[in-house]
């Protein structure tokens, strides 16, 4: 069962301004329309349950106390105030919170106020290597734009929109039903302008009376040195253009790097394995490792065991926001034994185990197959 306090963000504590907060904050956030994350209608229409269960007294007090079966059980409405669908934002914060505009302050909202455009969200994928360094990328997107032949207006040129006879402007229609507990008023969008409270007559013909038209730009993308998978970029104002001259929305873009055949990352360390000999583990060595910053020298330790890691401080991978500071290239050295060996390496390999053990090594199958023949 989802945790409805988890979803919303708060403690089990929390009261109803901090919940009404914390859903107008997220609601923002996880809207369908401004959030394309394939999860983002579930999680929006978890979010509007949590908010109806724990901002109503009687249903917080049955879920605290049984859950979300425990509302189901008490006869309460558990698909939450989204099952049929989505509206646009401020719509939903004015039916949750009464007339109020996003600043916070109580307004009455003019229905052709400049809107703020659509943030928008790309995904690009660069290799090991161009995280590491950085890179200049070019890259393609689809967004909308003002349309630069009725200025967004949505009207033809040499025409202008005229206000709606039917909601005089306002956008919104009232219909009021009487009832035998009293007359209840409905306020809804104007269903001949749409809530715009302007008519377009005449209709631009190249954005169709929409005030912008969709358009492929090339964006370059300058990616500093050390970004990982997960790590966003944001481009102000490169996301969809606003109605009626209000500011673009931003583009987001979220980075995917692709594994390395030779590296690993642990955060701003690399990590590489080397293999060596028995002998280089006893003796000690000194062998060059292939870095981000080329080949460099690691010294091997005489007596050294395997699974031991060795360091090449400073050559890792630099800081996003501090450059000159490196992680480290770690070593994890695997001491490898040879399968195949030569009769003179048979033999050492005999006189040491002589050696070490006090006992006499016993032939192998391979020695006793060529005395036969011998």
């Amino acid at each position: 069962m989802a945790d409805y306090y988890e979803i919303l963000g708060v403690s089990k504590d929390a009261d109803k301004n901090e919940i009404k907060n914390a859903f107008r904050k997220k609601a923002r956030q996880l809207h369908p329309d401004v959030n394309k994350a394939p999860d983002a209608e579930e999680r929006f229409k978890e979010l509007g349950k949590a908010y109806e269960t724990l901002s109503d007294d009687n249903k917080r007090a049955t879920y605290d106390r049984y859950g979300e079966d425990g509302l189901k059980n008490a006869g309460f409405d558990t698909q939450g105030p989204f099952a049929g669908g989505f509206g646009d934002l401020s719509d939903i914060f004015e039916s949750f919170f009464g007339d109020f505009g996003f600043g916070g302050g109580r307004s009455r909202r003019d229905p052709n106020a400049p809107v703020e455009g659509d943030d928008l969200r790309l995904d690009v994928e660069i290799t090991f290597e161009e995280a590491v360094y950085g890179v200049i990328k070019e890259v393609k997107i689809g967004h909308l734009e003002t349309c630069d032949k009725c200025h967004g207006s949505g009207a033809k040129e040499g025409t202008t929109p005229v206000t709606c006879h039917i909601c005089g402007g306002t956008g919104k229609v009232q219909h009021t039903t009487a009832t035998p507990l009293g007359h209840f008023t409905q306020v809804s969008a104007c269903p001949n302008c749409h809530g715009t409270g302007q008519k377009i007559e005449q209709p631009c013909e190249h954005c169709h009376g929409k005030g912008q038209v969709e358009v492929e730009k090339k964006i370059e993308l300058k990616i500093p040195a050390g970004v990982d998978t997960g790590s966003k970029m944001r481009l102000a104002g490169e996301g969809d253009a606003g109605l009626r001259g209000g500011p673009a929305g931003d583009l987001y873009v979220v980075l995917h790097v692709a594994p390395s055949k030779y590296y690993h990352r642990e955060g701003l360390n690399i990590i590489t394995k080397l293999d060596i000999s028995p002998a280089q583990a006893v003796l000690g060595d000194s062998v060059y490792i292939k870095t981000i910053d080329g080949d460099k020298k690691l010294n091997i330790p005489a007596g050294i065991q395997t699974g031991t890691t060795l360091k090449l401080a400073g050559h890792g991978v630099p800081h996003v926001q501090k450059p000159s500071y490196k992680g480290d290239h770690i070593v994890l050295v695997t001491i490898k034994t040879p399968t195949n060996i030569t009769d003179e390496e048979r033999i050492l390999y005999k006189r040491l185990y002589e050696i070490n053990t006090g006992k006499k090594a016993q032939n192998s199958f391979k020695d006793k197959v060529r005395g036969v023949f011998n």
